[in-house]
């Protein structure tokens, strides 16, 4: 189950990549950018401001009631069989997630083989968290591997040991994201503690494999974790650099889609001046390579 296969992405490591987005997350980071993502089963978005109040979709389902001229989502009543998807005029409508093979999810992200190649890049592994998948993360990541693409896996690392072990053979680079070192502040930003999470960096770092860290920067929620982020990830030995990523709302939207309260209403978005005196501020802790996108 993925709910996405991004070409030409800058973002996700070396070069130009493909990410493939596969949905499930152990996580519930407040900031979050893919709400769509927590579930690891298909779900309905509705954007009630693209809704034309047609009500070609009433007839289809429960979940979808007319009240007067008007149209009204009853999400309780969705069982996201997307019939409702192919009568919308407006795109109103959409399911988020699609099942699809290893083998067609692999033919998917190879299209853009040689230009991967070409720019040193090659197929992402996102969430969600990917390893949620192990499995199907193994079938695909064989058939990557096979035609010579560089792999790297973008994970929270809440994973079990094992998942870790699996996908290994087949990894180029890990992107691992660091939330918080304290243990209150983690809970309180994704609602689990990080004791695996920092576990599992160490084990990855003590295989010898290239580490690219990530610190999602969020004003009033882990702005004061940076000092402790770069003690930790100066200990490590196999790190190729620190990216700090400045929280956005861009995904409020997201969250009305879903029928979900957007969790950050009153965060201030960061100014490129804070963020760039956190990358120094890391630097001066004694990272040598701290960059922001």
């Amino acid at each position: 189950m993925i709910f996405a296969i991004k070409p030409f992405e800058i973002h996700d490591g070396d070069g130009i990549r493909t990410t493939v987005f596969f949905k499930g997350c152990p996580l519930r980071c407040q900031w979050c950018h893919n709400p769509e993502s927590w579930s690891p089963k298909k779900e309905l978005l509705f954007d009630a401001e693209l809704c034309r109040d047609c009500l070609k979709c009433v007839s289809l389902c429960d979940a979808h009631i007319q009240s007067g001229t008007s149209h009204l989502f009853e999400r309780k009543n969705c069982t996201a069989c997307e019939k409702c998807v192919s009568v919308c005029p407006s795109g109103a409508l959409e399911i988020a997630g699609m099942e699809l093979s290893a083998e067609e999810i692999a033919e998917e992200a190879l299209k853009d083989e040689l230009f991967m190649k070409g720019s040193g890049g090659g197929v992402t592994f996102s969430g969600g968290e990917p390893l949620m998948q192990v499995d199907l993360c193994v079938d695909v990541a064989r058939r990557i591997k096979a035609r010579g693409v560089n792999l790297a896996i973008d994970t929270c690392g809440a994973v079990p040991r094992s998942a870790i072990d699996q996908i290994l053979p087949f990894v180029d680079t890990f992107l691992f994201d660091i939330k918080a070192i304290d243990e209150q502040t983690h809970v309180a930003c994704t609602g689990v503690s990080n004791k695996q999470i920092l576990e599992n960096l160490r084990y990855v770092d003590s295989l010898g494999i290239p580490i690219e860290i990530r610190y999602p920067y969020v004003p009033t929620m882990n702005d004061m974790e940076d000092e402790r982020i770069a003690c930790f990830v100066k200990d490590l030995k196999h790190v190729t650099c620190l990216r700090v990523l400045p929280y956005h709302s861009y995904a409020e939207r997201k969250y009305a889609r879903m029928g979900l309260p957007y969790p950050l209403p009153n965060v201030p978005v960061p100014t490129k001046e804070e963020i760039s005196a956190v990358v120094e501020k890391l630097k001066k802790c004694g990272l040598a390579n701290v960059s922001t996108f």
